[in-house]
Order: C-alpha cells, then sequence, then structure tokens
C-alpha cells in the first residue's frame, strides 16, 4: 500500500496539487503552460462538463467534435511537470481508496502545445514544430531509473559537442510517442531535437547580473546535430513530459508553433494566429478529423 505521505489525497478524493478525482479527466489530454491558455483551447470545444483550478494547475474537460479531451496547464518547468505526470498517472492506475496500483493499467494520450522560437535558419515564423526528442538539460528525471527510455549515444554525443560540465549533471535525452507522431505529423511540421532548460535565464544562457558558467552553449546547441537531426528549440517542459510518459507507460507528444527565429532575428507578425491554427490542427487530429 502507497503511504499517505507519498501520495496525497484530498478530503474530497481528489489528488493533492490537481485537485482531480479519477471521473474527471479524459484518456486524451492537452498540457499548456499558461493557465490562461486553457480557456483559447476550450473555447473550440462543443461542451465543457467540468472545470477547476488550483494554483497554476487548471483543468477543463469537455467534448470537440464527439472527442472527450482535458485541457490542463502545468506551469513552468520540468518540477511542475514531475507533479502533474504522477499525479495524472496515480488517477487512472491506482485506486485511490485502497492505494494499491491497479493489475489493469491505463495509457494516456498526452499532447503538449505551446511557443518557442526557432534556432535554426530554415524553420520560418508561424510553422510548427514537433518534438521527435527531448534534451533534458535540467537532471529532474535522473531521480527516476531512465536507462530504458533514454537515448545515451545522443547524450553522450552532446555531452562531447558541448564540452558539458559534468558538475551540473549528464543531460538526458527521451523520445516521443510513434504514435502520436504518425497521428499528428503534417508536411507543415518540422521535426527535431527540443532541449528542456531547467530555468529561464542562466539555463537559457541570458545574462542579468550574474555570469553563466557556459557562455557559447547557445551557440554550440545551434550547431549540434545527430544523424543530421538538429536543435530546433529551447523551452522548459518537453524533455521530463517525455520520460515521465515514456517511464509510466504513457504516450507523449509536444508540439509549438514558432513565432520567432532567433538565427534571423523574425518575429510572427501575428503570433496569436499561429497559435490558433496549431490548436485548431491538433484537436481536429485528436477528434480523428
Amino acid at each position: 500500500m502507497i503511504q499517505s505521505s507519498e501520495l496525497i489525497v484530498n478530503p474530497d478524493g481528489s489528488v493533492y496539487h490537481l485537485n482531480l478525482r479519477p471521473e474527471h479527466i479524459a484518456h486524451d489530454i492537452i498540457f499548456v503552460g499558461d493557465q490562461n491558455r486553457v480557456e483559447k483551447i476550450t473555447q473550440f470545444f462543443d461542451s465543457i462538463e467540468y472545470s477547476t483550478q488550483k494554483r497554476e494547475f487548471k483543468t477543463q474537460t469537455g467534448i470537440y467534435k464527439g472527442k472527450r479531451i482535458s485541457v490542463i496547464s502545468t506551469g513552468i518547468g520540468p518540477d511542475n511537470i514531475d507533479i502533474v505526470l504522477n499525479e495524472l498517472d496515480a488517477l487512472v492506475n491506482i485506486d485511490l481508496k485502497t492505494r494499491e496500483p491497479k493489475e489493469t493499467l491505463t495509457s494516456l494520450n498526452i499532447i503538449r502545445i505551446g511557443t518557442s522560437g526557432s534556432l535554426q535558419a530554415d524553420i520560418p515564423v508561424d510553422s510548427f514544430v514537433m518534438s521527435k526528442f527531448g534534451l533534458g538539460l535540467d537532471n529532474m528525471l535522473r531521480s527516476y531509473l531512465i536507462d530504458d527510455v533514454s537515448i545515451t549515444e545522443i547524450e553522450d554525443a552532446f555531452v562531447k559537442h558541448t564540452d558539458w560540465d559534468p558538475r551540473k549533471g549528464k543531460p538526458y535525452v527521451t523520445k516521443c510517442s510513434e504514435k502520436l507522431e504518425k497521428l499528428i505529423e503534417s508536411s507543415r511540421i518540422f521535426k527535431g531535437i527540443t532541449a528542456t532548460a531547467g530555468g529561464f535565464y542562466g539555463p537559457q544562457g541570458r545574462v542579468l547580473r550574474l555570469n553563466i558558467q557556459d557562455a557559447e552553449l547557445n551557440n554550440k546547441m545551434d550547431n549540434f546535430s545527430f544523424n543530421e537531426t538538429k536543435i530546433t528549440n529551447l523551452e522548459m517542459e518537453t524533455a521530463a513530459i517525455y520520460g515521465l510518459s515514456a517511464l509510466l507507460g504513457h504516450s507523449a507528444l509536444s508540439l509549438n508553433a514558432i513565432i520567432a527565429n532567433r538565427a534571423s532575428g523574425t518575429f510572427s507578425a501575428d503570433p496569436y494566429k499561429a497559435v490558433d491554427e496549431l490548436i485548431g490542427y491538433t484537436l481536429n487530429k485528436l477528434a480523428g478529423n
């Protein structure tokens, strides 16, 4: 039995942070970072059956063209992803009354929709990027036993290419769900490696008043390639989503609308349009249209 200190359940039977009970979530789930983006997606739903929010974790579940879908805001960073994915898994794969894992496990479909800037000149603004791989610079996933889901060859190549300081911990690489990749892919979507940082400033190479450990890391990432697959963008969630989903037996995919191109110095003339187009495209694919 899982002790109450390890899996905290609220008095109403909901899991601690998400404030959700098992009946509140669909098996197809969209992640967004910003709580205000939840309704940018659910505004397209035919109906909404449940809505709740606790801290930065906002959830709405409803129907889109006959498909039951949940939209959840995760907040920022891999630490929040650790909370969200473990609690979602508990909702479907642990009996919250007996505190025992279920004999028959459920696999969720999880798609992250975000915005990002591209690192490569050939990925223009207003395009979509699918993260074929997640490159974790954050160390969170190494709290778990990840040998069966991490891709050592890419990890070692990245460490060598960047002359990575081992005091920061070894980066990890995980991959997307092949099932969801096939469902979502189109000619408009670019594929590559998404780097996941553990912070917004120093971990992403931004300098305000503090010097950073490797001022050239972003340039090294721009130039990294493994079997002709390059790092397309840098954010704070994808690698953690891929790693935990793989460990727990869920399918995950991360998509970004590209609203800026760092290599060319360009920015989308209408970033909201690009995001809405990605939302509509993803919803229709999930609904089988």
